[in-house]
């Protein structure tokens, strides 16, 4: 073989073998809980309570054994004719963290968990029912993923608490090119954002402030050096492949004229 042919194939070898690296990510980049050992046992001592925010809508439905005495005060939306059977109404947390409560009135909610404002309405209540039944129900939990998941997107929450893993294994979990040390949360806190980083390979992250998300928050993967450099190749694709097919047109003409 010439040396023009040797020297065709062997940069067209390491064209392949920058492909080849760039796309590989090493165990360190992808595990989780890296430093966790056999039947260790982690207390966890975030005790997350959810809280409601300004422009949260509340769903809160007040019974008691008198149904006729407890009617005045859930929200109706009265069906139009021939439509469907009345609805309740939401409750919208303003500006000002308060809700229209029904014969009550204004009732400043911002900040309580759901089971202080339960306490808050059966006090409240006392005057009007005898030991009623209180529901209370956050109807805007929602959190988005994005980033390095597979399925990037905002999803909804049907509970009143939800963890930072639970809300990556709805997105199909990270791919294998998402930073897992330097996991991104953003978290409004009526217009103010802060920004908390949260290591997923440590078993310390159980007691980060945002292990446990609220309503609205933002998660954010970024993408690893190997995506990054992806990324790059990709963009010059018809570049790259150009000379791929030079490198091997060269090497066939120099073949067949020998």
């Amino acid at each position: 073989m010439s040396k023009r042919i040797k020297g065709s194939v062997h940069y067209f070898a390491i064209f392949l073998g920058i492909i080849l690296i760039s796309s590989c990510a090493s165990r360190k980049e992808v595990v989780y809980f890296q430093d966790t050992g056999n039947f260790e046992t982690l207390v966890n001592n975030n005790n997350f309570v959810s809280k409601f925010k300004v422009d949260d809508l509340v769903s809160i439905h007040v019974s008691s054994l008198n149904s006729e005495a407890s009617a005045p005060f859930n929200l109706i939306r009265v069906a139009q004719e021939g439509g469907s059977q009345a609805q309740s109404v939401d409750y919208l947390v303003d500006q000002a963290g308060e809700i229209d409560f029904p014969v009550i009135g204004k009732l400043r909610i911002e900040g309580l968990s759901p089971d202080e404002l339960r306490v808050l309405l059966r006090d409240k209540l006392s005057d009007y029912l005898k030991d009623p039944i209180i529901n209370i129900r956050l109807r805007n939990f929602t959190v988005t993923i994005l980033g390095e998941v597979r399925t990037p997107g905002t999803y909804p929450v049907n509970g009143e608490q939800i963890t930072i893993l639970e809300a990556i294994g709805f997105a199909g979990d990270l791919t294998n090119r998402g930073v897992r040390e330097n996991v991104l949360v953003i978290r409004d806190f009526n217009g103010t954002k802060v920004y908390t980083r949260v290591d997923l390979t440590s078993k310390n992250m159980v007691k980060s402030p945002v292990y446990y998300l609220t309503q609205n928050d933002v998660v954010y993967v970024e993408p690893n050096k190997s995506a990054i450099r992806s990324s790059s190749i990709n963009s010059n694709t018809s570049i790259s492949i150009s000379i791929a097919s030079l490198l091997i047109t060269s090497s066939i003409l120099l073949i067949t004229r020998l």
